[in-house]
């Protein structure tokens, strides 16, 4: 970016989604706004019908979630129906009926009460807890609107397409972007790895979240140009910057399957796949294979785990898109930001802290057992090479339990993930064990930054570039060397073109990363050599904040500029 153009510089924030593009401004629906304190119904009205117009109207919304669920894929899919879930959640309508039948109270305010109080509670448990706060209220206002026959609030509807700019997105927003319509996103709120950030990044939309004042200085029918990939804003572009941004936009870059430096080191670039539909798409992207393979799609949302049958027909599914090509298939993460009733305490203080990931195992071992049987049967009916690997491994005892238990299923390419500090400090002895390592790098960052990664208020600290997170990754690496056990990185940092080039210069192997984002990073290490590479992450090494870290590297790399990422 031109002197001139960082000089008018209106909002800045952080880039999440790389690309750059310019449209007229268009800010999200607005909230609903509480019904007046107090409001009650009129003398004559009937209680017991306003008490069950609040199931009727609870109804409705998840009913239109759950159309619109299934007309979407992946993560979408997946969001759209938990927050209908949300909206027909008894508990929250009951609580409701309850201030009608008791207090007279109206409908609307009834709802916008129970909601409050629930989301209110929510917030004081911190974490994941305070985050689903967010998605109460996004029920709420649904709920409220369709009371009040108001508009539903959310992503505008306009002919023409628009840079969409909000306070925040709720997941059921996110999960309707439309590309086609969408043509950039900024938000004041949010992370690297919040909803909005993940599928902005996995639908090829620029995106800057954390972005300060943005809904004031972003004013409705403005043209503005967007850099997602710097976290800028420019209101009132040029002509020139704005066609230059559109024949950016209008470039289409394939990967050949095959990722490289410029001198020809092989960096094996893999797909993220959360469910099996994301698993065609990341072949057809041409994914060299599967880096993380989320298995907790099989156990969301269920009052018990899956039968051994149905994760095996479920996993096949994924292995039968990769004939030949390795799978890193993932053992259940469950807790934190994924509860799961029948494995996990949801009354954890602190559930980022808490018994997640392998450790469940400690308390369940059946489940895990049951998993790495699924697995090893669906290994043994597909071709593809399969690797297993245990999240929140924190020692090296936990390595070892873990590697003998999918031994004794004939699992014997068996390894973990790195996400914690311990992890990555002990991984010399851990990869004396394991037969690889992958670097989680979004909870890699939360646990070294201290700093919850689902905290808006905190998002600029959730930021993989900084020093402090790629030292740790340095120190896997080297872990790694010593042992001749290869380090991957399967975190949302694989997916960002200038600090994956960083990675491979800390001896990082392969990159795993969502299935839109392969070419853009292909073609940025197609033009960086392996020596450069190590050369700009030591340059990354030696700053002092990630902001610093992440100007250094991008200002030595005029590839990004060209390619407008």
């Amino acid at each position: 970016m031109s002197t001139e153009h960082a000089n008018r510089t209106n909002v800045r924030g952080i880039g999440v989604s790389p690309g750059r593009a310019a449209g007229p401004v268009a800010q999200l629906a607005g909230a609903i706004d509480p019904p007046p304190q107090g409001e009650r119904l009129a003398e004559d009205a009937d209680v017991e019908a306003a008490a069950e117009s609040i199931a009727t109207h609870a109804a409705a919304v998840a009913d239109q979630l759950n159309t619109l669920a299934e007309s979407a894929e992946g993560e979408a899919a997946e969001i759209l129906t938990t927050t209908a879930q949300m909206a027909a959640d008894p508990t929250l309508v009951k609580a409701a009926q309850a201030k009608v039948r008791d207090q007279r109270t109206s409908p609307a305010l009834a709802v916008w009460e129970a909601a409050d109080a629930v989301a209110e509670q929510l917030g004081s448990l911190g974490g994941y807890m305070a985050e689903r706060a967010r998605d109460v209220r996004d029920v709420r206002d649904r709920v409220v609107a369709s009371l009040q026959d108001l508009p539903m609030p959310g992503i505008p509807q306009r002919e023409e397409p628009f840079v969409l700019v909000a306070l925040d997105l709720a997941p059921a927003d996110t999960a309707l972007l439309d590309p086609a319509k969408v043509r950039a996103i900024v938000t004041t709120e949010g992370g690297p790895t919040s909803h909005t950030a993940i599928l902005a990044r996995s639908l090829g939309i620029p995106a800057v979240v954390g972005a300060s004042g943005a809904v004031e200085v972003l004013e409705e029918g403005r043209m503005v140009l967007v850099d997602g990939a710097a976290g800028t804003a420019v209101l009132d572009p040029t002509p020139e910057e704005v066609t230059a941004a559109e024949a950016l936009a209008a470039q289409v870059r394939t990967f050949d399957g095959h990722g490289r430096t410029s001198d020809g080191k092989h960096i094996q670039l893999l797909a993220n796949v959360g469910e099996p539909a994301g698993a065609g798409k990341a072949a057809e992207a041409g994914a060299e294979g599967v880096g993380l393979f989320r298995t907790e799609f099989c156990f969301l949302d269920r009052a018990e785990e899956p039968s051994i049958a149905e994760q095996v027909k479920e996993y096949r599914r994924v292995l039968a898109a990769f004939p030949g090509k390795k799978v890193v298939v993932r053992t259940l993460d469950a807790g934190a930001d994924k509860p799961m009733p029948f494995l996990t305490d949801t009354a954890e203080p602190n559930p980022s802290l808490g018994v997640r990931g392998l450790r469940t195992s400690w308390r369940n071992p059946k489940i895990l057992d049951n998993q790495l049987t699924a697995i090893a049967e669906a290994a043994a009916a597909e071709s593809a090479d399969v690797w297993v690997m245990a999240p929140m491994v924190a020692t090296v005892a936990e390595t070892e339990e873990f590697v003998a238990a999918c031994a004794k299923h004939g699992l014997n390419t068996a390894g973990v993930m790195v996400e914690v500090p311990s992890a990555a400090l002990m991984s010399g002895p851990i990869l004396a064990r394991a037969a690889f390592a992958s670097i989680g790098t979004n909870d890699l960052t939360q646990y070294t930054m201290a700093a919850d990664r689902l905290l808006g208020s905190l998002a600029s600290l959730s930021d993989a570039f900084h020093p402090a997170v790629l030292r740790m990754v340095e120190e896997t690496c080297r872990g790694g060397d010593q042992q001749s056990r290869p380090v991957g990185v399967c975190g949302e940092a694989a997916a960002d073109p200038a600090i994956a080039v960083v990675l491979v210069g800390l001896g990082v192997s392969s990159l795993s990363m969502s299935p839109r984002s392969l070419a853009d990073v292909a073609a940025v290490l197609a033009a960086t050599s392996l020596q450069r590479c190590q050369e700009l992450a030591r340059l990354a090494l030696g700053a002092e904040s990630a902001e610093q870290a992440r100007a250094l590297v991008r200002g030595q790399l005029p590839v990004l500029d060209e390619l407008g990422l």
